[in-house]
């Protein structure tokens, strides 16, 4: 079988592990040969060594399609970290095209989303791992409910692929929940900002979620409060940073609530993991994208470990990577069974907060949206 020795288990990615996206592509690499190394010490799995082979893509999408090729054509049996949009869309055709599986992908695109892929030309052969932004709106429409009893939401959505792919899982959750949805369009310059907020806030809704890119953000949080928004604010995942966060504390802490949830969770026995990662990650012990890397690793190495006893081929491989959940070292469990492809369904909540190292506090644990749900029964 490609890439399967008597001796090794040959594995490559392309990403950015030189210019302006080295901060997440460089620890994301690091993570994932982390884990391998550690597996290598322990012996490999049934007796194989795991060679992880990488070519800088520069977030590229033209020379990652040229890396692909390349690793298409030598002897490598899996992906392991896709980085990035641009590029995942960009290659994804070929890749399920390939039959190579890819484990663990560096975006939230649309393009992963799949609730029963049957063959690898509908992605079965591709494993999310990293919430996809369809499945963190169906999240954020139930932590409305949940946490904050509403019966009706508003929505403001970036003009762009972040927001109305959040916004199609916002929808299908309201349409499953007959729960009322109220949502604007906002373009990501944000000139009308204004118009958009008093639209959203003059229908007396339960709670607001912003449902943006990084650039939208920032001006919507900060018009909610201008405008004296008392209710309970939510915003996806990818605007829970500190850089974030010092723009808007003056503004929005002590007017209204503002939340986010996450994919990735260190309480109960997590932190031990951590810690016993640390030994293997050096530098980036605490760094996430390191973690994200090493969780693509973990997922790797378990679906290869159910291989046991079996030829290891491609088929084989995603019919193990199906047989059972995964519980992620850093996360919640992760469920392949049945072709869905929805990335982790089983986030956190954080609450702004100016005391907290990242500007966010944890105030909640993993919860699937069945379990949101139950709690309103």
């Amino acid at each position: 079988m490609k890439g399967i020795t008597d001796k090794e288990i040959i594995v490559a990615n392309s990403a950015p592990v030189s210019g302006p996206y080295i901060a997440s592509g460089d620890p994301l690499n690091a993570g994932i040969k982390a884990y391998f190394d550690m597996i290598n010490a322990q012996g490999g799995i049934d007796g194989r060594k795991i060679r992880f082979l990488h070519q800088d893509d520069g977030n590229d999408p033209k020379r990652s399609r040229e890396i692909l090729e390349y690793f298409l054509k030598k002897e490598v049996f899996a992906y392991i970290g896709h980085y990035g949009p641009q590029v995942v869309s960009y290659t994804l055709k070929r890749i399920r095209d390939s039959h190579m599986p890819v484990i663990y992908f560096f975006t939230a695109i649309s393009d992963l989303y799949n609730e029963h892929a049957k063959t690898p030309e509908d992605g079965r052969n591709c494993f999310p791992i990293q919430t996809i932004y369809i499945t963190e709106g169906t999240v954020l429409a139930a932590r409305a409910v949940s946490n904050f009893h509403a019966s009706s939401i508003g929505v403001i959505y970036s003009d762009d692929d972040t927001g109305r792919d959040l916004m199609i899982g916002i929808r299908k959750q309201c349409t499953a929940l007959s729960l009322a949805c109220c949502a604007r369009c906002q373009n990501i310059d944000c000139y009308d900002v204004e118009e958009t907020v008093a639209h959203v806030l003059s229908h007396n809704v339960d709670a607001v979620i912003i449902a943006s890119s990084q650039a939208a953000f920032v001006p919507i949080a900060l018009e909610l409060a201008r405008q004296n928004n008392k209710r309970p604010a939510l915003t996806n995942y990818v605007n829970m940073n500190i850089t974030k966060s010092l723009q808007i504390f003056d503004a929005v802490l002590g007017q209204y609530p503002l939340y986010a949830p996450s994919w990735v969770d260190y309480q109960d026995g997590r932190m031990e993991k951590l810690e016993d990662a640390s030994e293997w990650l050096g530098d980036y012990a605490m760094n996430t994208y390191a973690h994200c890397g090493w969780m693509a690793g973990y997922v790797f190495c378990e679906g290869m470990k159910r291989l046991s006893g079996k030829e290891p081929t491609w088929e084989n491989f995603t019919d193990a990577m199906e047989e059972a959940p995964f519980e992620l070292p850093f996360g919640g469990k992760i469920d392949f069974a049945n072709g869905v492809r929805l990335g982790a369904q089983e986030m956190t909540l954080y609450e702004l907060n100016r005391h907290a190292p990242i500007g966010w506090k944890q105030i909640d644990g993993l919860r699937s949206i069945q379990e949101l749900l139950q709690t309103q029964k």
